[in-house]
């Protein structure tokens, strides 16, 4: 059986989702969620063969949590799944260590036979498009996102929106549901990652960034 965990704030569309997997017959839903942040917690936790991650949610991107996931599981095969293909988002998929990027206007055995190919270990990337990618690396292009942003984790970058509002780390904590201490390890982190000594400053930086991203 392939294990698989679906990430997608819709919740009509995961039960679609999660009908067609299940009816599939080799396909087990391990879990499900429609928070980046949410999953970003259970997937390494659940150790699915493969998780369909929706690029767009309210609190991050599928890019975002596929990157963590990686980096705590490299065995755990990502399918970043999306409503438009344009090539910065299929840059940022690439460099996230996404198997696949499927859209969803995609029929549901396409949709299955993607599961299969990333669980085998097989990418679903277009080779053209992956040469396409690193090409863009070898000389020296990144993605349009501000290098500062790019260093930090989800949580870090949820973080700092919420200093660039002026929030106590107290408050951050509360609204993320986490211990203050903890947030404050993650202010540290953020704060060098940006080159910053002062959270004041990194509000100001995190203004500009954001508002110029």
């Amino acid at each position: 059986m392939i294990r698989v965990f679906l990430l997608d704030d819709h919740e009509v569309v995961r039960r679609g989702l999660v009908a067609l997997l299940e009816a599939a017959g080799d396909i087990e839903v391990v879990g499900e969620s429609g928070s980046a942040q949410e999953a970003q917690r259970r997937i390494p936790a659940l150790r699915p063969d493969v998780a369909i991650l929706d690029a767009r949610l309210p609190d991050g991107s599928g890019i975002d949590v596929c990157r963590e996931v990686r980096s705590a599981d490299p065995n755990i095969k990502a399918l970043i799944l999306t409503s438009y293909q344009d090539d910065e988002a299929l840059f940022s998929a690439i460099m996230a260590g996404a198997a696949g990027y499927v859209l969803k206007q995609v029929r549901g055995t396409d949709l299955l036979d993607a599961v299969r190919t990333v669980a085998a270990g097989q990418s679903l990337l277009d080779p053209a498009v992956t040469l396409k990618v690193l090409e863009r690396i070898r000389n020296g292009e990144k993605p349009s996102e501000p290098d500062q942003l790019a260093a930090l984790t989800a949580q870090e970058r949820r973080i700092l929106e919420l200093i660039a509002q002026g929030m106590t780390n107290r408050q951050i904590g509360e609204t993320l549901f986490l211990a203050e201490k903890t947030v404050k390890n993650y202010v540290s982190s953020l704060l060098a990652k940006l080159g910053v000594e002062r959270r004041t400053q990194a509000a100001i930086l995190a203004t500009k960034l954001i508002k110029g991203n």
